[in-house]
């Protein structure tokens, strides 16, 4: 079974969210600044460097120490992963974040790439409850099934199978509804039928909900 999996670094569809800084602590407001950490030592990130953003920023911090425990849950359920696939592609996730450095809105970039690699390790690992499973049969064939389950992530995330592929998509909002994009995949729910990319370049599909 394949994985299409989205959200690493600076090529990633933005999702704009708020903003928030930290100051610097000095003195008495050190403990404070000590509490608002990231998970990482703040005092070996190099000068200029993504890493020292983060330790800068108040929102950024709060974001890293959530994946840090996120990470921590997904870690315990892959434990007899094998290969072990989670820490290669935290490796990639890391590098991907620390590109941020050549996006036109860094601090944007950064925020953006965590709550997207959160939001990945809750759906892929089940670390959040399933809000809906629903089987679709595309193309006016019964047998070609897409089956695709939503999770209560941020933002939202649904996972679709179809026959070997798996695609994560993230849902974006379009018009009052909410339509998901993965890698090479989209999804978009009208009533009782789907609108479905799945693969680069191909044409979109009609799937009939199935009772």
């Amino acid at each position: 079974m394949t994985w299409h999996l989205i959200g690493r670094g600076p090529d990633i569809g933005r999702i704009v969210l708020g903003t928030a800084l930290l100051a610097a602590g000095f003195g008495s407001a050190g403990g404070a600044a000590h509490a608002q950490a990231p998970s990482f030592p703040c005092a070996k990130a190099a000068a200029g460097s993504i890493e020292e953003m983060v330790c800068g920023d108040r929102e950024l911090s709060d974001l890293d120490r959530r994946l840090d425990d996120v990470y921590a849950q997904a870690s315990r359920k892959a434990a007899n992963e094998h290969p072990p696939v989670l820490k290669a592609e935290q490796r990639g996730w890391i590098k991907g974040r620390d590109d941020c450095w050549k996006s036109s809105d860094k601090r944007g970039c950064v925020r953006d790439s965590y709550r997207l690699r959160i939001a990945e390790l809750q759906a892929e690992y089940r670390l959040v409850p399933a809000t809906a499973h629903t089987v679709f049969a595309c193309n006016g064939n019964p047998r070609d099934e897409l089956a695709v389950t939503f999770f209560r992530t941020d933002p939202p995330t649904l996972i679709a199978e179809r026959g070997d592929g798996v695609s994560l998509m993230y849902g974006q909002p379009a018009g009052g509804a909410t339509s998901y994009r993965g890698r090479n995949e989209s999804f978009r729910e009208q009533d009782d039928t789907a609108l479905v990319t799945w693969g680069y370049g191909e044409p979109e599909m009609r799937c009939a909900r199935l009772p």
